[in-house]
């Protein structure tokens, strides 16, 4: 396979045509946004049904850390698969689904015995968590941000908040969900600058949600996500986390870090929550796990474990399969210092980015940790208008061109590339982007 783009049909390709039509006959309405029509896929490259190849600096939306079909990781599922697929795990014992919560309980973040529940994506993670802060504190509030994505099932719905469509027609969502503005500093809801505002937008949560209307008493649970994903890819300054913690423990709430988006190793640390210095009583994980496999899972302090069995299960929640494909998954960021890459690619791709400010206006802030970097698009920099259309016009000569992207907020792009990009691949990424931005200035 190729290791860069390489578009040899226009995109959609005749092949590819035939199958988005059948795709849409077929398939429910859902969010595909462009006619990419893959077949095959390694490292950062996927190759579609009629030989065009692409740099995806989308990562299957997060989930391909350690590259697209990683050999260790695909002999892993191979030879579980030949072994055993499905056995109950959440009624009867596997060898494979102790060993990844042993390795899971000891990379997450947290000096403090932990426990762990077994999920089948983000969302499960989150209502895993959303479920047990209410049973175990007997508090029926919780606290969230606006910009927010937890997820579209009912409870983690609830706590989303980073589009409108998300949550039209689906009221009443589940009661009880507070959000505050999050620290998205580039766009204050409190017209504030950093760091002259003290962290009002975690200060204000105490001094004057918990003294007018939510009794803190009252709240189980704070949710938070340690760089808002589809709000925006907003980083918010260390200082921010840190103070909610404080917050939460003073008044006993519990400290949810949503890592589904942010995690193994995508920031340059295991989980992102790390670079603050902040240990969650709950974290939710999924996307990279597995790498590819459907999986995810909810690492927990021990004492706020269920007292009684049958409080909350399911049936696929840490599959053989799976489990064997995340125990791979971490072999490789470790022993092949994915981490490591993701720090010094994230430096360049950061540095490219902000090259890229310099030449187009269009580009008004450039923001990220890690390979997990984005820009945000403007009318103006004075004025900050967004740039909706403009980024979506760009996202789609990119993969006319052969570079794969993500929008997320009003008028972002995500740059989030398997860990094992090299130097090269961001360049040609760089170069693509740059002609896209260019030929959507001139429409």
């Amino acid at each position: 396979m190729e290791k860069k783009a390489v578009i040899k049909v226009p995109v959609p390709g005749p092949k590819a045509r035939e199958i988005v039509e059948r795709d849409t006959k077929y398939l429910a309405t859902g969010t595909k946004s462009a006619p990419i029509v893959a077949k095959k896929g390694l490292g950062v490259v996927v190759e579609d049904v009629d030989g065009n190849s692409f740099l995806d600096f989308t990562s299957g939306a997060g989930v391909i850390n350690t590259g697209h079909c990683h050999p260790k990781v695909v002999k892993a599922i191979q030879q579980q698969a030949a072994e055993l697929i499905h056995f109950a795990g959440t009624d009867f014992y596997y060898d494979v689904q102790v060993k990844l919560a042993e390795k899971l309980v000891k990379i997450t973040p947290g000096k403090f015995e932990k426990r762990l529940f077994y999920t089948n994506s983000g969302a499960e993670s989150i209502e895993a968590a959303f479920k047990l802060a209410r049973w175990t504190s007997g508090r029926k509030q919780n606290i969230a941000f606006i910009g927010a994505f937890h997820g579209r099932t009912m409870g983690a719905l609830s706590l989303t908040a980073s589009k409108p469509v998300h949550k039209d027609r689906y009221f009443p969502t589940v009661p009880g969900v507070n959000h505050l503005p999050y620290a998205y500093c580039y766009r204050c809801a409190y017209k504030l600058e950093y760091p002259k505002c003290d962290m009002w937008c975690a200060k204000i949560l105490d001094e004057v949600y918990f003294n007018a209307h939510l009794p803190p008493q009252e709240v189980a649970a704070i949710f938070m996500e340690p760089i808002q994903g589809e709000g925006g890819y907003v980083v918010p300054p260390k200082e921010f986390a840190r103070e909610l913690k404080k917050i939460c423990t003073k008044h006993g709430i519990l400290f949810v870090d949503d890592e589904v988006q942010a995690g193994f190793g995508r920031t340059g640390k295991w989980f992102c929550i790390e670079h603050y210095g902040v240990e969650p009583d709950m974290i939710a994980l999924a996307k990279g796990i597995a790498s590819g496999m459907p999986m995810g899972a909810m690492v927990f302090r021990k004492e706020l474990d269920w007292k009684v069995q049958g409080a909350h299960s399911n049936t696929y929640g840490g599959n053989p399969v799976a489990c064997a494909a995340s125990l791979a998954t971490i072999d490789v960021i470790e022993g092949e210092h994915l981490m490591e890459n993701a720090k010094k690619m994230g430096d360049y791709l950061h540095k490219r980015l902000l090259e890229l400010q310099h030449k187009h206006m269009c580009i008004g802030d450039v923001r990220g940790i890690g390979l997990m970097q984005a820009t945000e698009f403007v009318k103006d920099r004075k004025t900050r208008e967004v740039a909706t259309e403009l980024r979506n016009n760009i996202e789609e000569i990119a993969w006319k061109n052969g570079l794969m992207l993500l929008g997320c907020g009003r008028a972002t792009i995500r740059y989030i590339p398997p860990l094992v990009v090299t130097r090269d691949q961001i360049d040609q990424a760089m170069d693509i982007l740059d002609l896209s931005i260019r030929k959507a200035l001139e429409k």
